[in-house]
């Protein structure tokens, strides 16, 4: 997300883009530890390396977005706290 961007779009979007940006976040959150936690499950209890193991490297690659939400949260929120300032 470019900070030129941000300028550029009203207050109330902006609230609006972190608000969703927070509810995605939290749930991406949830679902990826709910996948890791049963991966894990999987390969102690079940031992089927077949299945189990793809999945756990997705829900590694998708937990990845994690910190890109926060990043672009955090971009947010500075431009957000520069406009009450102003």
């Amino acid at each position: 997300m470019k900070t030129q961007d941000l300028k550029n779009k009203p207050t109330d979007k902006l609230k609006g883009e972190l608000k969703g940006l927070k509810v995605i976040t939290t749930a991406l959150t949830i679902v990826v530890s709910f996948l890791i936690i049963i991966c894990i499950y999987g390969l102690v209890a079940k031992g089927n390396n077949a299945v189990f193991t793809p999945l756990l490297v997705v829900a590694f690659s998708t937990g990845s977005m994690i910190p890109l939400n926060y990043m672009n949260m955090k971009k947010i929120k500075k431009e957000l706290e520069s406009r009450e300032v102003n």
